[in-house]
This record gives C-alpha cells, structure tokens and sequence, in this order.
C-alpha cells in the first residue's frame, strides 16, 4: 500500500479535482491518496466525487484556510 500526496495549495477549481481524478487513477486498490489545498469550492467537491467513484473518503479537516482530504482507493 502506498501514499500519494497532491498538493494543490492556491489552485481554484477545478485544478484540485482533476489533479485528484488523476491520482485516483494511478493508485492501486488499498492505496491513501492525501490531497491539500486551498480552494473552498473543492474542499465540498472532491469528497462528492469521491462518494461518486465509490471509494472512501477517511477524514477532511482543515487548518487555517487549508484543507487536507484524505481517500482510500
């Protein structure tokens, strides 16, 4: 099982959501995909396509203005 970091710090939509469609596709079955960013609107996006795709979306939390979205392929 491996870790894939997107970091997606100051790019609005939907930058964050294809960078993360892209990691979703290269991650293995089991595989953490970690992705931070900055975008309020993709903060709610994300985990939306996440639950969309069927795979789990294991924690969001966010910490002065940035927000760290953690999925499970």
């Amino acid at each position: 099982m491996s870790k894939i970091k997107v970091n997606c710090c100051g790019e609005t939509c939907p930058i964050p959501l294809i960078e993360t469609r892209k990691a979703i596709r290269k991650a293995s079955p089991g595989d953490i995909i970690e992705v931070r960013g900055t975008h309020p609107a993709s903060k709610k996006e994300i985990p939306m396509a996440v639950k969309a795709l069927g795979l789990k979306l294991v924690d969001v939390k966010e910490e002065g203005g940035e927000w760290t979205i953690i999925i499970q392929k």
